[in-house]
Parts: C-alpha cells; sequence; structure tokens
C-alpha cells in the first residue's frame, strides 16, 4: 500500500491552486466587470499563502516521493516572489481598464504563474522543475500577448512562445542526458552520487550545461536573452512590470538550487558558465542600454545587466554568494516595482507615453514622483547609499572571497558604466524643460510608489538586519 504524502509542506501551494480555480470560477459567473473582486480576491488570497509559508516548518523536509523540497531557501523566495505578484496586480488594475483590457482572466493567470513558480523553488527533481517552470511558463505567453487587437503585443507573445519553447526543449534534453548518465533526476540522489567522488560522466556534464541554458533563457541572461527587450516594449506595460521581478526571482533562485544542491560538487565544471553568462550580461546590459529611448526598452536592458550582477554571487558557489544574491533581489524587487510604478503611471491626455523625454520636468509637475524615481535610478546604479549599493556590494564580495577577482572588478566597471543611463533619466526629469505634465497617479501606484521608495533609502537600513539574516539562514539551508 502507497503511503500518504505529507500535504503540510506544500500547503501554501494546495491553497493557492485552490485560489485559483475559485477566483476562475468567481470571474466566470460574475462575467464582466468582475476584474477588480478577483483582483483583490487574488491580493488576498497571495496574503493568505504567505502567511502560511511564515507559519510552516521552515526546517528542511521532502515530500512527494522525493519531488517537493520546503526548505528556508524556499520560504525567503517565496515570500519575494508573492510580493512581487500582489504589487502587481494591485498596480495593473487602472491600467487594464484604461486600456480596455478589464478582464478577470489577467489576475487568475498571475496567480497560475506565480503557482508555477512556487513549483520550481521547492523542486527536487528535475521533472518537478520542469512541471512548475511550464505552468508559470504557458501563463506568461498568454499574458504576454493579453493585448490581441495590438500587433506589438502579440508579435511580443509569438516571440516568447517560440523561443521558450526552444529552451524547455533545451533543457528537457539535459534533463534526459543527466537521467541517461547519472541515473536519476532526483537532486539528493544527484547530490550523493556526485559527494561520492567519482568522476562524473561526460554526458552528465553535458546535460547540466543544456539545463543550465534553459534556465538562462528564463532570467534573460546573455547569450539567451534576445526575446527581452522586444517582449518587454511589447507587451502591455503591466505584463511587463511582472516579467521584470517575479518570474526572474523565481527563476534564478531555481537555479541556485538546481546548481548548488545536486551540481554543488560540480562546481569546477559549472563555474566557468555562470561566469561568461555574468560577465555578457553585465556587459551588454550596461552598453546596449545607453542609446535606448524607450524607457521600457532600458529597463529590459536593465534587467539584463542586474541579472549579471545577480549571477555573480551563484558564481562564486559559496554560501556567502547565495546570501549575496538573496539579499540582491529582494532589493531589486522594490527597486523595480516602483519604477514600474511610475511607468504604469505615464500618461498624457488619457494615453500612454513610454519615451524618456516624457519625464522631462517631472520635477516641477510631480516632485515627489521625481524624487522616488531619483532614489530607484541611484540605487539600480548602485551608488551609496542607496539600497542597490549594497546589493551589489554583497555579490562581489562574495566573488573576491572565492577568487573570483576579475569576475567583481568587471562588474564594479559595468556598474560605473551603467551610471550613464541611470543619471540621465535624473537629468531630465531635473534640467529639462516641462514639455506636457503627466496625469496624476492612481493612489495605488502611490502608494506603492511611496513604500518601495522609502524601502529603498531610508528604510533598508532600519530593516537591514532582518534581511540580512533571513537570506543567510535561507542560504545556510542549502549548505547543510
Amino acid at each position: 500500500m502507497v503511503a500518504m504524502p505529507d500535504l503540510l509542506p506544500a500547503l501554501p501551494e494546495l491553497f493557492l491552486a485552490c485560489a485559483g480555480m475559485l477566483l476562475l470560477m468567481i470571474g466566470v459567473f460574475r462575467g464582466e466587470g468582475s476584474l477588480r473582486l478577483v483582483s483583490w480576491l487574488a491580493v488576498g488570497a497571495l496574503l493568505v499563502t504567505g502567511v502560511l509559508l511564515v507559519l510552516g516548518p521552515t526546517e528542511r523536509t521532502v515530500t512527494f516521493s522525493g519531488l517537493f523540497v520546503s526548505d528556508s531557501f524556499a520560504v525567503f523566495a517565496k515570500l519575494l516572489v508573492l510580493t512581487a505578484t500582489a504589487l502587481t496586480i494591485i498596480l495593473s488594475q487602472r491600467y487594464l481598464e484604461t486600456e480596455q483590457l478589464a478582464r478577470f482572466e489577467y489576475p487568475v493567470l498571475l496567480v497560475f504563474a506565480t503557482l508555477g513558480m512556487m513549483g520550481m523553488i521547492s523542486a527536487n527533481d528535475l521533472i518537478a522543475l520542469y512541471v512548475g517552470l511550464e505552468l508559470q511558463s504557458l501563463s506568461l505567453y498568454v499574458i504576454a500577448a493579453f493585448k490581441r487587437d495590438f500587433a506589438k503585443s502579440s508579435e511580443a507573445g509569438l516571440k516568447y512562445f517560440v523561443l521558450g519553447a526552444l529552451s524547455s526543449g533545451m533543457l528537457l534534453y539535459g534533463a534526459s542526458l543527466v537521467y541517461g548518465f547519472a541515473g536519476t533526476t532526483n537532486f539528493d540522489a544527484l547530490a550523493a552520487l556526485f559527494a561520492a567522488g567519482e568522476t562524473p560522466a561526460v554526458g552528465v556534464i553535458v546535460g547540466m550545461v543544456f539545463v543550465a541554458a534553459g534556465l538562462a533563457f528564463k532570467i534573460s541572461a546573455v547569450p539567451f536573452h534576445m526575446w527581452t527587450p522586444d517582449v518587454y516594449e511589447g507587451a502591455p506595460t503591466s505584463v511587463t512590470a511582472f516579467f521584470a521581478v517575479a518570474p526572474k526571482i523565481a527563476a534564478i533562485t531555481l537555479f541556485i538550487r538546481v546548481l548548488v544542491d545536486p551540481f554543488g560538487d560540480l562546481l569546477a565544471q559549472w563555474q566557468q558558465v555562470i561566469w561568461f553568462c555574468a560577465v555578457a550580461s553585465m556587459i551588454l546590459g550596461s552598453l546596449a542600454a545607453i542609446q535606448q529611448s524607450n524607457i521600457k526598452r532600458l529597463m529590459a536592458y536593465s534587467s539584463i545587466g542586474h541579472i549579471g550582477y545577480a549571477l555573480v554571487g551563484l558564481a562564486a558557489g559559496t554560501e556567502a554568494g547565495v546570501r549575496g544574491v538573496l539579499i540582491y533581489m529582494a532589493i531589486y524587487l522594490a527597486m523595480n516595482v516602483g519604477t514600474f510604478a511610475i511607468i504604469l503611471s505615464m500618461r498624457v491626455q488619457g494615453r500612454m507615453v513610454e519615451e524618456i523625454r516624457d519625464l522631462s520636468g517631472l520635477s516641477k509637475s510631480h516632485p515627489m514622483m521625481a524624487l522616488a524615481m531619483a532614489i530607484f535610478m541611484w540605487s539600480m546604479a548602485g551608488v551609496p547609499p542607496a539600497a542597490g549599493f549594497f546589493g551589489k556590494f554583497y555579490v562581489f564580495m562574495a566573488a573576491v572571497d572565492a577568487g573570483l577577482i576579475v569576475l567583481a572588478v568587471i562588474g564594479v566597471i559595468t556598474s560605473v558604466v551603467s551610471c550613464y543611463y541611470y543619471l540621465r533619466i535624473i537629468k531630465v526629469m531635473y534640467f529639462d524643460d516641462l514639455t506636457e505634465p503627466l496625469e496624476r497617479p492612481s493612489r495605488a501606484a502611490s502608494l506603492v510608489i511611496a513604500g518601495t521608495a522609502l524601502f529603498t533609502f531610508p528604510v533598508f537600513f532600519i530593516f537591514s538586519n532582518a534581511i540580512l539574516t533571513g537570506a543567510a539562514t535561507a542560504a545556510a539551508s542549502l549548505f547543510q
């Protein structure tokens, strides 16, 4: 007789799955005009899921026949993903209504995408990893083309789908090679196999590289970044805001789990791949963004650069490196959500605008919004005393401690280069003449902008100890 799996570690996921199906039914039966109701219920469901995570077990627990793992690392990453999704749903409501996209399916798709992300983060097997990844991806393919009457949105959805299918194929091929040469897809079994000191077969190394390539697409690391600028520009702005935060956090934490957990003893084999992706992402992100005039495309290249900085910590392959990445992603969440809250508020006479020049003279018409945007740009550039400086500090120090001094130096240089396009936005807001003033942001957007700006500076310093301790505990759980 097969024993029942322990459901308690997966209670947050089970609740969110049931909530997602309930929200879908509510939307169907309520019909037109149910966007706000479903959106706020979705935010409530995400909050309850977060509470279940915090109250649940934090010690490492494996269930569902070794497919699902719950530990401090998973809890920390899932809380970041839930926060990002909830804030994005709150920000999206006014945008969807004004752009005639007020359909209840939008928050439901975000809930199911979040469920997939949580499954990814807790994957303890290559099969479970793929199931979670595809649940997330299928939802993202749809919302990328959510503005279906707009040619750029349809193009964005198609590009993301085609390249996403290619990356999934690469990941599956890599998983099949790992299984063929190692005889298992379970992370614990693979870790035990490599810890025994046995020389891994070439097929395992090749399979691991293919898996890493498939995951690199999801975080838009160079050279798997080609979809990012077009999808960011073509997708509805609220979708771009979601793409820039939650899936990135989920994919980078999954990347960490895959490389550190089962393949941790093969550091010498995968470190050079991550080293290259980190350097290429930082260089391309810092240089390609310089010539951008569309702020969504600029944020696309900015996100590529930030992923490069996060990969610096992963390349270290140490507990300090993983801690640095988690701290970086927590700060990245606040910076990006706040920035996109402002981008979503860029409206002139009822129409959305996306050019950097549309921010001209913002300090004269909306001084507090301009101040918040300046804080976000300052933080993204990594200039002290903003929180972004400390995110980069921790990943660079982890790289130096691991002997990757060249990688850290390249990171510092590219960070200095990126200051140009971040500070250019501040210059446009404060020194250019006001042309057409932007409309007043919604109350929800104003609250999100204020909250994230205060977190970025100075609230981060007040609660930094809690974030640092949480990240340290999460990182330590992977190296037990």
